[in-house]
């Protein structure tokens, strides 16, 4: 089965990020999340429920630049803290990152360790509506991630070519909610102790947006 594991927020700095949801969802972020040595980047997170999670990520100033382009297209981020993409989780790895995502690539943070598709180059699959994709070993971080009373209630993708969009996911096997858009990316509904609130992509896609009809190879 392949489902949503992660949502990706990214901003220019992590205090930046940390502080827009705070903000945003009026809500304490428990100090969850660390660096990723082979990325060059920092986290936090926030748990959402049922296995799935928020991830507020930058790139960390104190770590050597990676050998390689950083993932989610962070070299290149910059504006306001925004949704960027998203990850699915699945345990059949292998086989869809032969659809085009990227080699499948050994990562950790602390004591979790994970296999991910990562892109030679970094980008964004069509826009970010297209998720990277994990695998994860022992652990998840929401085996242990504090529960904040946050629940993700709806969220949808968001292309101006949905038609062209639907067959990538569709054979990735993922359940999903479509609708046109101008700019391509994602809107989240989360249940908060402070009330309904929203997380969404305040611009586009960048560079890593795909335009061209959908094909076997989604890269």
């Amino acid at each position: 089965m392949t489902r949503l594991d992660h949502l990706v927020l990214a901003a220019q700095t992590l205090q930046e990020g940390v502080e827009y949801v705070q903000d945003t969802l009026e809500v304490l972020l428990p100090p969850a999340g660390g660096q990723h040595p082979l990325m060059g980047t920092h986290n936090r997170l926030l748990n959402l429920g049922g296995g799935v999670y928020l991830e507020i990520i930058a790139i960390d100033p104190q770590a050597p630049v990676p050998g390689r382009p950083r993932w989610f297209e962070l070299d290149r981020f910059a504006g306001p803290p925004r949704l960027l993409t998203w990850v699915a989780r699945t345990e059949a790895l292998e086989r869809y990152a032969a659809l085009g995502l990227g080699p499948v690539t050994k990562a950790s943070r602390g004591d979790l360790e994970w296999h991910i598709t990562l892109p030679e180059d970094g980008r964004l699959h069509w826009g970010g509506v297209v998720p990277y994709l994990i695998q994860w070993g022992a652990r998840h971080p929401t085996d242990t991630l504090p529960d904040t009373g946050c629940r993700l209630l709806a969220w949808k993708l968001q292309h101006p070519q949905p038609e062209a969009v639907a067959p990538v996911l569709q054979q990735l096997g993922l359940e999903y909610s479509l609708e046109v858009s101008f700019h391509p990316g994602l809107w989240a509904l989360l249940q908060t102790p402070a009330g309904r609130k929203v997380l969404f992509s305040q611009a586009g896609g960048s560079g890593g947006q795909k335009t061209g009809p959908a094909s076997p190879e989604i890269g």
